[in-house]
């Protein structure tokens, strides 16, 4: 193999795992407001006077 294939193979092989990398980062972002999201949810859907008294009869 010459040289300039093995730069040009290099070159792509570079390009392509910096591609993957920026994919990878949005799909990070992506998943890290959803979670803030979901969070969020989670504290407005919480009653606090609900779940202190257990009515139990026999």
């Amino acid at each position: 193999m010459d040289i300039a294939a093995m730069s040009i193979s290099l070159h792509q092989a570079r390009l392509s795992r910096e591609a993957g990398i920026a994919v990878l980062k949005k799909a990070m972002t992506s998943t890290e407001t959803m979670a803030q999201d979901l969070l969020k949810m989670l504290e407005q859907s919480v009653t606090p006077h609900l779940g202190q008294n257990v009515d139990i009869r026999i």
